[in-house]
């Protein structure tokens, strides 16, 4: 089968996403989170119907799937004085009311669904207890309150 083409531009799909896309999107955890957001929870496979269109559907979902790898990566080498900077840059972005968010992702966990399946073990466990820190902080910062279940 022949190798999709480059569009008219030149670019492949990855450099075509960062150009249109990511590099709108102005935190590394808003990237990650909109790439997690890509990917079918049932076949774990990326869709971006745009993307899809210039590049086919194989090629898109492969740099999709690179970009969040990339994305999360990146996002874990912050240390964590630039991570709760970047989520608080990420939840001021997109909320109004940032401790409904808070109070959400910390009973929910679905947090946990923003990590690419080609992370290994212990970068998903850095990523939880870095997020579940983070949430900590931001319970005290904004006087949320979240019984516990149990858990």
């Amino acid at each position: 089968m022949p190798r999709e083409p480059k569009n008219r531009l030149g670019n492949d799909a990855a450099a075509d996403l960062w150009q249109h896309t990511l590099c709108h999107i102005p935190t590394v955890f808003g990237r990650l989170v909109y790439l997690a957001s890509l990917r079918d929870p049932v076949t774990g496979k990326y869709e971006h119907h745009g993307l899809a269109l210039m590049f086919g559907r194989e090629e898109s979902s492969k740099a999709l799937k690179k970009s969040h790898v990339r994305a999360f990566r990146e996002w874990l080498l912050f240390n964590l004085e630039e991570q709760k900077a970047d989520l608080d840059l990420f939840l001021s972005s997109v909320l109004k009311e940032k401790p409904d968010a808070v109070r959400f992702w910390s009973t929910a966990k679905n947090y946990r669904s923003f990590v690419p399946s080609a992370a290994t073990a212990p970068e998903r466990k850095l990523f939880a207890s870095n997020l579940e820190a983070m949430l900590g902080l931001l319970k005290n910062e904004y006087g949320v309150f979240v019984a516990d279940r149990g858990e």
